[in-house]
């Protein structure tokens, strides 16, 4: 499951957990009574009078009136971080702030209990909760780890009984949870989920026939079984308000009839993204009853059934010249070259590109992407060569984000992009904010380049697949590479290393990496210093990612003044012991370690597999399977 390409961006910038309202309760006790003692108002204006035949008047709850002016400034309060800090103003402010929420953002579905956060929030109209860790994504985690979405949504439907949005990444999803969630919010407009498993079709059945209202049904990137029920003919036979429909992860056939009659009867529809079942005769018949779309993810493009049957195919330029409005365009899957040119005629209009499923080379490539000057956002497999990324250094000028996958992740190959295209891209796309590059060799030089050309990054996320791959020119590892990132792009938030680094490379991160909030190492470092840079040096690192580095116990340690600031540490294949993890769990008694995999008979050293470590307001959770132990 190829999830890593479906994420927008895991810094959450505007986004603090929950948990950090959790400090708030001890801290705002004593400034609050203060509050209230100053509250009043006194003197012959309004406040007591006092003398023979006089009558005393206080003003009648002054923090009542506080609170109403507070609840109307806090409605335009939209950025959760400044809500999470006016909330720990003081307990009025932090009430306020509760009441005039409507959106809650859970980071980690276990750092709080759901009625711990619907007991707080309770005018909440939109949800979104995250799951299991990213790593989860490259089968680093056991399958049934957890990350049930049973307790929230039996929560939330005695809370929320108004719900209109709900948004989950990375958990799991039963039917019964989706029947419930249908029945309970019967105003639910958005409903989309990311990375998510353990539902079928059957439970999108319930979704489509019970909310009536619904706007958006977006399943991306999620692993949905087919148990033969035709969800698609579950909507609304009268017009329906969807507005987005997102199917594309779906690996089993649809009913096409119900389709399209679901799309001819939803004027509003402006994103849709079919599955690969769908061909391209079928898509052509789609848009020419939607010509109103925004985004379209195309099916499978590939031979249509009036090449089997030798008939005459129909104008798919004309159809796609019709979609005045179209601004996005992915999906390709299983793409037959010859009909690229189909798509040219809203390639002019274009500000997203997905190529991440079409296999498509240099050639083929460029007499796409040289239409499409308003780019802003292109994913692409690295079958484009590094020949595809000068093509695209040349037309894109305006390229925001690039997302560049390895067709073949063999490590012993030499891939068909590499320094070239990167460096490429650096000096045709200064305009750059956020890169993930797949490569089998990197030089530090491309890396300076880039950090020079692109000083705007916020995200750089450099793979070098192989183990320990110094700069191939040189032999140098890639420590002034990687150091040039973080001390000339000083709005960078996320950092993913790889290749040949040592523990100079994260005395870069420690001292100029002052913005990161979220590190992804893998096969890197020399020593427990390289973790101790990074942990003492980055202020407002919140999620810490390690696989495969030779960090031990003292690296652990050596992180115990930041832990409670952090959002989550997983350490998986490192050096650590049970006995160190077992320190810094008695150390830190509001963190939850969970000792993942760990086999006593395999690790007879004491070892540990995988440590995921994660602060919580209501301590271990209660549903952890029996490859957990949580210390």
């Amino acid at each position: 499951m190829r999830v890593n390409q479906v994420e927008t961006s895991e810094d959450d910038d505007h986004r603090s957990s929950l948990v950090d309202h959790g400090r708030a309760d001890k801290d705002i006790t004593e400034t609050s009574s203060k509050t209230r003692s100053s509250a009043g108002f006194s003197g012959s204006g309004g406040g007591s009078v006092s003398g023979s035949g006089s009558m005393e008047f206080q003003s009648p709850y002054p923090d009542q009136v506080l609170e109403n002016v507070l609840e109307n400034v806090l409605h335009f309060l939209t950025s959760r971080r400044d809500r999470n800090a006016a909330s720990l103003v003081c307990k009025s402010w932090y009430r306020a702030e509760a009441l005039t929420r409507s959106e809650l953002f859970i980071g980690n579905c276990y750092a709080v209990a759901p009625r711990r956060a619907t007991a707080r929030f309770t005018r909440v109209r939109s949800v979104a909760i995250k799951g299991k860790p990213r790593f989860a994504d490259f089968d680093l985690m056991p399958v049934n780890w957890g990350a049930h979405f049973s307790p929230w949504v039996t929560a939330m439907a005695k809370a929320y009984p108004w719900l209109e949005k709900v948004y989950l990444k990375r958990m799991s999803v039963t039917d019964g949870d989706l029947v419930l969630l249908a029945e309970s919010f019967p105003c639910l407009k958005e409903l989309v989920l990311v990375c998510c498993e353990g539902f079928r079709t059957s439970g999108l059945a319930a979704v489509a026939s019970k909310c009536r209202q619904l706007r958006v049904l977006d399943l991306v990137e999620s692993i949905v079984e087919d148990d033969e029920v035709e969800w698609l003919s579950c909507f609304p036979e009268s017009q329906t308000h969807l507005e987005s429909l997102v199917f594309d992860c779906l690996d089993c056939p649809i009913n096409f009839d119900a389709l399209e009659r679901v799309v001819t009867r939803s004027p509003s529809l402006k994103k849709l993204r079919l599955n690969g079942y769908v061909s391209i005769s079928q898509l052509y018949r789609l848009i020419i009853r939607a010509p109103q779309l925004t985004h379209l993810g195309t099916g499978s493009f590939s031979a249509s059934e009036a090449v089997a049957t030798g008939d005459q195919e129909p104008d798919y330029a004309s159809a796609f010249a019709a979609c005045k409005s179209l601004v996005c365009l992915s999906g390709f899957r299983d793409i037959w070259p010859d009909y690229l040119p189909a798509i040219y005629p809203v390639c002019v209009n274009l500000t997203s590109l997905n190529f991440s499923y079409a296999n498509v080379n240099a050639e083929e490539f460029k007499s796409v992407i040289c239409n499409c000057h308003k780019l802003q956002t292109l994913w692409a497999l690295d079958s484009i060569c590094d020949e595809g990324l000068q093509a695209v250094a040349a037309t894109c000028k305006d390229l925001r984000e690039l997302r560049v996958f390895p067709v073949d992740s063999d490590e012993e190959m030499e891939g068909p992009v590499s320094e070239v295209g990167l460096q490429a891209i650096s000096e045709g796309c200064n305009k750059l904010q956020s890169i993930l590059y797949f490569c089998q060799r990197m030089t530090n030089a491309a890396v300076v380049a880039m950090s020079k050309n692109c000083p705007d990054l916020v995200v750089f996320r450099l793979c070098i697949i192989g183990r320990y791959r110094p700069d191939p020119e040189t032999g140098e590892p890639m420590d002034e590479g990687f150091g040039a990132i973080v001390m000339n792009c000083k709005k960078l938030t996320r950092l993913a290393v790889s290749g040949l680094l040592t523990d100079r490379a994260f005395d870069y991160i420690g001292r100029y990496g002052k913005l990161i909030r979220t590190l992804s190492v893998a096969f890197a470092g020399n020593t427990d210093m390289a973790l101790k840079y990074v942990l003492e040096g980055c202020p407002n690192l919140q999620k810490l990612e390690i696989r495969d580095s030779p960090f031990g116990d003292g690296a652990l340690r050596s992180g115990l003044h930041h832990y409670y600031n952090m959002r989550f540490l997983w350490m998986s294949s490192c050096r650590l012991t049970r006995q160190a993890c077992q320190e810094v769990a008695r150390a830190l008694p509001h963190l939850v370690l969970e000792v993942i995999g760990y086999d006593e008979e395999r690790n007879v050293d004491d070892s540990v597999e995988i440590l995921y470590m994660y602060r919580s307001l209501d301590g271990p959770r209660d549903d952890a399977p029996n490859f957990v132990t949580i210390l």
